[in-house]
C-alpha cells in the first residue's frame, strides 16, 4: 500500500519534468485545501463569534409599553415571523427620554400592555440578540462553509493548473509526433 500512495515520487528514466510539476501541484493543492480550509474555517468561525458576542454585549433589554392595540392575526412573511405581529411601543432611552417606534409582539396585546424591547446605548430600538447556543451554531455553520469555500476554490485551482499543464503535454507531444512521424501520410 506504501508503495502505491508513493507512486508518484518513484524513481523513473521516462518520467518528464511535467510529471514532476503535476505532482508538485496535486500535493500542494491538498495541502491548501485541507490545511488552508480548516485554517480559514476556524478564522471565520471565530471572528463570528467574536461579532456575535459584542453585538450580544451592545445592546440590552428594556420594558415597554404598547401604545396602540396589536393586530389579532399575525401575517405570514416570507422571513418565516408569522407568529408575530408589528406594533407601536414606547420606551424611556438611557438618556431619560421618551421614544417610540415599532417592534414585533404576540397578536392581540391590547394597548399599555407591556413588552420588553432591544436598545443600543443611544436608546434605539435593535433586533433581539441571538441566544448564545444560537450564536455558536452560526458561528459553526460559518466556519464549515468557508472552510468547504477554501477547499473548493484550492481543488478547482489546483485542477485548473493541471488542465494547463495536460494541454501544455498534449502540444509537446504533437510537436514531437510531427518531428518524427514518419512522412507520406501513412502511420
Amino acid at each position: 500500500m506504501k508503495r502505491k500512495l508513493l507512486w508518484r515520487w518513484r524513481r523513473n528514466p521516462l518520467r518528464r519534468r511535467s510529471d514532476r510539476v503535476e505532482t508538485w501541484i496535486v500535493l500542494v493543492t491538498w495541502i491548501v485545501a485541507l490545511a488552508g480550509g480548516l485554517l480559514a474555517g476556524e478564522a471565520a468561525g471565530s471572528a463570528m463569534e467574536d461579532d456575535l458576542t459584542t453585538r450580544r454585549a451592545a445592546v440590552h433589554s428594556v420594558s415597554a409599553v404598547l401604545t396602540e392595540n396589536a393586530d389579532r392575526t399575525p401575517a405570514v412573511t416570507a422571513d418565516g415571523t408569522g407568529g408575530t405581529v408589528r406594533a407601536k411601543v414606547r420606551w424611556t432611552a438611557p438618556d431619560g427620554s421618551t421614544r417610540t417606534g415599532v417592534t414585533r409582539t404576540e397578536p392581540g396585546r391590547t394597548a399599555g400592555s407591556p413588552v420588553t424591547v432591544w436598545i443600543d446605548r443611544r436608546g434605539d430600538l435593535q433586533r433581539a440578540p441571538l441566544t448564545a447556543g444560537e450564536a455558536t451554531l452560526q458561528s459553526a455553520l460559518t466556519g464549515v462553509l468557508v472552510a468547504v469555500g477554501t477547499g473548493a476554490v484550492a481543488f478547482g485551482c489546483g485542477r485548473l493548473a493541471r488542465l494547463r499543464l495536460d494541454r501544455r503535454r498534449m502540444r509537446d507531444w504533437e510537436a514531437e509526433w510531427a518531428r518524427v512521424a514518419p512522412s507520406g501520410g501513412r502511420t
